[in-house]
């Protein structure tokens, strides 16, 4: 898909601080969907918003994936530090780390808060094995009005290398 010259957004959320990544915890100072969502922005000219809750979430590994468990358990919506108005853009990519599953909660946040009908949402999400998850299933219950595709699920250790899998999946949308 040709996205040069159309009103595309990258939205995405990241987690800096310590990620799991080929049996081990490293440190980032960029989350790898951050690293991810740089490349696809830079291959369609389109503008980026990084989706921040108020409230961070701990840089520990297993504090993070532990508060991410208890708000995927409790369904809950964090307040977002900041918005972007989408109404001028046709294209959504959005971005994520797949956590527990599925998409963090301030993703969710993110897309109750805004009207997505009409809109094109090509999701792609960072993992360390399990693809993405239901993700997609839950982004197309909770955003009825869009035409959500097939997404591109990158493996948190090869982030740095995506462009050939980030044009190729840009090319089959």
């Amino acid at each position: 898909m040709e996205l040069n010259g159309t009103n595309t957004l990258v939205a995405y959320f990241s987690h800096k601080g310590q990620n799991y990544s080929n049996g081990s915890i490293v440190n980032l100072q960029k989350g790898n969907t951050e690293v991810a969502a740089e490349t696809i922005a830079g291959i369609t000219g389109a503008d980026l918003f990084e989706i921040v809750p108020e409230n961070t979430y701990p840089n520990e590994y297993k504090e993070c994936t532990d508060a991410a468990m208890t708000e995927l358990r409790s369904g809950s919506r964090p307040r977002l530090a900041s918005d972007v108005d989408i109404s001028a853009y046709d294209v959504i990519i959005l971005g994520y780390p797949c956590w527990w599953g599925t998409m963090p909660m301030p993703v969710f946040s993110f897309l109750e808060s805004h009207d997505f009908s009409g809109k094109l949402v090509l999701p792609f999400c960072t993992h360390v094995g399990s693809g993405m998850g239901v993700s997609e299933a839950d982004l197309k219950k909770t955003i009825p009005g869009a035409a959500v595709k097939n997404g591109l699920p990158l493996h948190g250790s090869s982030v740095a290398k995506a462009s050939a899998a980030v044009q190729k999946w840009l090319n089959n949308v």
